[in-house]
């Protein structure tokens, strides 16, 4: 069995070498597998090291799991955190002008901002980050940027050669057409010094010279292998059912035959995302989720991604100034969201999630290459049909 391993986890580098030339253009020996992008942020900042005063920034939009991770770091290192505040919509440029407003407040409080995490695509509301600009400001500014591309790999065009973030790391598993749990860490050779164990510390673990443990060998690296200590890092952590990376190279090949290419998959799930988002909206006598101050024909920057955030005609606490979107109150927000999901799942069989973000209720909706337009027209004549059964008070009952 521990053969078998080894053997399964030397080819990781020919499985990412196969998918990432025309996917991220970065080499192969800063790429490794992880199972999903919460572990890869977690591996990176929990790999840094941190001094009293030190500081790590993220944003009012972060995925939840990845806010924890920031909250029990602060519980057990000298680090603190520091959250952009914000509530959608909003522009790209604000958001940036936020987060360099917190920098200086930071550092004017004698502080050292030592990392800044930020998204690809945000998951709740689903919208495109300005992950480029804010890479630049923190290459500027000398602040690590940590990205969490959880909706990044398949689902909108990627250059790290370009961009050349410090981390990188995002689900195959979402937009690539991979099993979970399937995703890739991107550490440039800058910075793979800083990354000296896996979640869990496992084989690949090289100890400090002084440890006692340090002249034990890796008994799973193979005699001659030629593999940098970063992806001899990641060849073997602990026991583990890595099948799902087996599985890129025949993703890869089927965007490629069937679908048309990286290229047409980004277009057509941006295309459809406005287009289906619009639909939803519609049926809905709602809005879309996208920046307050667009110019007329100019294009939302939000959205371009296959991602669309529609507003339930569901306000919040009172919130609501229109007779046809009634209100719910705060408490009963929980039985309203549980009301739908579960009525989605159990009576229509799909899944949109349903989520409160500022005085109302929205919901996201993904484009997907074995989707059309039709599937949104359906799913807004759902929607409408589950918001007046709310208004009725079933949610309730």
């Amino acid at each position: 069995m521990r053969s078998a391993s080894t053997r399964m986890n030397s080819k990781q580098g020919q499985i990412l070498s196969s998918a990432t030339p025309m996917i991220l253009n970065v080499p192969v020996h800063e790429l490794v597998f992880v199972k999903n992008a919460t572990t890869g942020v977690h591996t990176v900042l929990q790999n840094l090291r941190y001094q009293e005063g030190d500081v790590i920034i993220y944003f009012a939009t972060v995925y939840g799991a990845v806010e924890k991770i920031i909250t029990a770091l602060t519980e057990t290192t000298p680090l603190q955190a520091r959250k952009v505040e914000y509530t959608c919509p909003i522009s790209h440029k604000v958001i940036v002008q936020k987060f360099q407003a917190v920098v200086e407040q930071a550092r004017s409080e004698g502080l050292n901002v030592k990392a800044a995490v930020f998204d690809t695509v945000t998951s709740l509301p689903g919208m495109r980050f300005p992950f480029e600009e804010l890479t630049r400001v923190c290459k500027q500014e000398g602040i690590f940027s940590v990205i969490d591309g959880a909706h990044g790999i398949g689902h909108i065009p990627l250059d790290l050669n370009e961009l050349q973030p410090d981390f990188f790391t995002s689900n195959l598993h979402k937009w690539l057409y991979v099993p979970r749990g399937c995703a890739a860490l991107y550490v440039p050779v800058r910075h793979q010094h800083l990354i000296r164990t896996t979640l869990p510390t496992s084989w690949g673990f090289i100890a400090d010279p002084t440890s006692s443990t340090a002249d034990k060998p890796n008994i799973l690296t193979p005699l001659g292998s030629h593999r940098s200590a970063f992806e001899e890092l990641f060849q073997f952590v602990a026991t583990s059912d890595d099948a799902a990376y087996l599985t890129v190279p025949d993703a890869v090949r089927f965007r490629a035959d069937v679908c048309g290419g990286h290229d047409a998959i980004f277009q057509y799930l941006e295309a459809l995302a406005i287009q289906g988002g619009d639909i939803v909206a519609a049926a809905l006598g709602t809005d879309v989720l996208q920046e307050p101050d667009l110019r007329p024909g100019e294009k939302s920057e939000i959205r371009r991604c296959g991602m669309s955030t529609v507003r339930l005609p569901i306000a919040v606490g009172g919130q609501s100034s229109s007779s046809s979107s009634p209100s719910v109150a705060a408490e009963d927000v929980s039985k309203v969201m549980n009301f739908l999901q579960v009525t989605l799942k159990d009576e229509f069989g799909t899944f949109v999630p349903v989520f409160q973000h500022g005085d109302w209720l929205w919901t996201r909706v993904s484009a997907q290459v074995y989707l059309e337009p039709q599937d949104f027209e359906w799913l807004g004549g759902v929607l409408r049909g589950l918001v007046e059964r709310v208004w009725t008070g079933e949610h309730l009952g």
